[in-house]
């Protein structure tokens, strides 16, 4: 038998999918470029913990890959129901992806709920694996099905695979003394198997992971390994599955170094370990778990051997509180939280800046308002981080661009809040904070130094030619004060929010040094050294895609898709929002559009139309859900063409 080849062009992150088949044995194996799965099932189902291993494996493999969990607001919504299900997207590939990807090849659907949730998602012709023993006449009422779909010819537009995942998990394990509904449990680590089999990912990761994870508990390790086993075995066996696929590491995709996949809460936790480290500061994490900040507070908690203290504070109030406190005393002050907390914070953020202290606020954006949509993602604190305090009180503002990149961003708050002794917002959001992509691990002379010098002594000499130590008194280029530790001779001064002297830090009211005081303030931020904004611009275009955060990564995709279709377009991306780079307005002013996707309604928009008079464009999306890449590269090419 001879291979056959069938290749088409890739739209960058696109939708043609390049295959070449190859038959090998009594199979076919088919080889793509990329491939987008979606596991999906009640929040009881495990599919978090099987995307997770999918996607470590995944990885170990050496494909690029961007992921996608997507979980209930509800702690545990009632089984079956549309609003418990819970999934995981993985997109991985051969070369550089950017994305989770639109829409997935290959769902996943552990019953009716499953599927009646992401059918929508899925393209003519997607391969549906679907658990037939969920499909019971109760469950599939439950969601309003009043007919089996598996039976009743509505999914004839895709390759179905009905496969009792069940029933084949418990007689894998009837050697097992197991109760059925223990069981039964273990029927995501089948259908991890299935899956393994069908994208020849390695398996040792996952029978290790298996073994770690259920250790004190040996014989339930050996079920879920029996249970992934007969999954592998049954895809290698039945006649549904006549074909496997592979999909290629993604050699040219990645620098030469040493890479392992990442979160981007374990990249802002690695992130904060390190600045803490070249800073030879002791790291002080004061935080309230809050969805999607907790994890951050969890990672930091393993590594008080890196002199790590986490506080779990009773609310909001008290973690910074405490966070601002060990600043006082000579600690990197962090807090982390979602933009409820940030609300909380505000006051304890306006006495940072008032005091001059270097504190990092680490927001992990959600829906709101209020409580809103606590696991799902927005970027709609903008406005808050950049205002939500009495007076004037302004903080510098960053923000990450990927999952991996949330590394970087946690060392350059730490180096913006130490050299200007300022606090510091650093804004990511739910998709970053829970979505993962490889990463590549920094040697140590990479990262930056972030030393510090703490006052010594006395640093002015009053007109009686005695020596002093002024709190106040600036360095003239920082314009940031001295850092003093409390309980050092000599070195004592007044602390607390009400408005201080220049220099000597007494209180003052006197109405002219409040005006000097708060204009210095703003004046240290805004001298604050930041790079110069990158454009992306080949073709010289007229237009412009201007974006923040964790637009990234669909902005880029999309304009990938329209540089293949021969439109030109230009890129940027704001890491610094205040203060912005020095050379913004002049890169406005290049060209005749401006347009800026934001998961909000329109706040960085509002900020540059304000500050550079430029009629931006805004594209906007408050769903709950990242953008699609085509989504934007339709909207964008509507711009370029209006």
């Amino acid at each position: 038998m001879t291979s056959q080849v069938s290749r088409t062009a890739e739209q960058a992150d696109g939708t043609v999918v390049g295959e070449q088949r190859e038959p090998v044995g009594t199979k076919d194996v088919r080889r793509l470029d990329r491939v987008i799965i979606r596991f999906a099932g009640d929040s009881g189902d495990g599919m978090q913990l099987t995307g997770d291993r999918f996607t470590s494996e995944t990885a170990s493999f050496g494909n690029d890959l961007s992921t996608l969990p997507n979980f209930p607001a509800e702690i545990r919504a009632p089984a079956g129901t549309l609003p418990g299900v819970s999934s995981f997207q993985l997109h991985f590939a051969d070369h550089d992806i950017l994305t989770p990807g639109d829409a997935p090849n290959v769902l996943v659907a552990m019953n009716p709920a499953a599927l009646r949730a992401n059918l929508a998602d899925l393209p003519r012709g997607a391969e549906i694996i679907v658990n037939t023993d969920e499909f019971t006449k109760r469950a599939m009422q439950k969601v309003g099905y009043s007919a089996s779909p598996l039976e009743d010819g509505s999914l004839d537009g895709y390759s179905l695979h009905p496969v009792p995942l069940t029933t084949l998990t418990v007689q894998a394990l009837k050697e097992f003394d197991l109760s059925r509904k223990e069981a039964e449990r273990s029927k995501n680590m089948f259908a991890l198997g299935l899956l393994s089999w069908m994208y020849h990912r390695p398996t040792e990761g996952t029978e290790k992971f298996l073994r770690t994870k259920f250790a004190k508990k040996p014989e339930i390790a050996e079920a879920n390994l029996a249970a992934f086993r007969a999954g592998w075995n049954f895809g290698e066996t039945t006649e549904d599955f006549a074909v496997s696929y592979e999909i290629a590491p993604a050699t040219t995709a990645f620098p030469a170094g040493t890479y392992r996949n990442i979160s981007g809460n374990l990249a802002l936790a690695y992130g904060l370990i390190a600045a803490s480290r070249q800073a030879d500061l002791p790291l002080f994490l004061g935080s309230y778990p809050i969805t999607p900040a907790s994890d951050i507070l969890h990672e930091l908690s393993k590594h008080k051997n890196f002199g790590v203290r986490t506080f779990q504070a009773e609310d909001e109030i008290a973690g910074i509180g405490a966070a601002l406190g060990a600043a006082f005393g000579g600690a990197l002050g962090v807090t982390t939280t979602s933009g409820p907390g940030v609300a909380l914070k505000s006051e304890t953020i306006g006495l940072a800046v008032s005091l001059e202290l270097p504190l990092l606020v680490i927001d992990i954006q959600r829906g709101g308002p209020s409580t809103g949509l606590p696991t799902k993602t927005e970027q709609a604190d903008l406005l808050q981080a950049m205002f939500g305090r009495n007076g004037e009180a302004p903080v510098p503002v960053i923000a990450p661009m990927t999952p991996a990149d949330c590394f970087q961003a946690a060392l350059e708050a730490a180096r913006i809040a130490l050299a200007y002794r300022t606090p510091v917002m650093l804004l990511s959001d739910g998709y970053l904070a829970n979505g993962s992509e490889p990463w590549r691990i920094p040697e140590l002379d990479e990262l930056p130094d972030l030393s510090v010098q703490f006052a010594q002594g006395p640093n002015h000499t009053l007109a009686d030619g005695s020596a002093v130590f002024w709190p106040y008194k600036r360095d003239p280029h920082t314009l940031a004060r001295p850092w003093a530790i409390p309980g050092t001779p000599g070195l004592e001064h007044r602390i607390g929010g009400i408005e201080k002297q220049d220099g000597s830090g007494n209180i003052s009211y006197d109405p002219a040094n409040h005006d000097f005081m708060v204009r210095t303030r703003q004046a240290k931020i805004d001298g604050i050294d930041v790079p110069d904004l990158a454009v992306d611009d080949p073709h010289e275009a007229r237009t412009l895609v201007l974006g923040w955060g964790s637009t990234y990564g669909p902005i880029t995709a999309a304009v990938r898709r329209l540089r293949a279709a021969g439109r030109s377009i230009a890129q940027a991306h704001l890491r610094h929002l205040n203060p912005f780079p020095r050379n913004l307005g002049d890169v406005l002013g290049r060209y005749d559009k401006v347009v800026i996707p934001e998961m909000n309604l329109g706040q960085l928009a509002t900020l540059i139309r304000a500050k550079y008079l430029v009629d931006a464009h805004s594209y906007n999306q408050v769903n709950g859900m990242p953008f699609k890449a085509e989504q934007l590269a339709t909207a964008l090419k509507e711009a370029i063409d209006g």
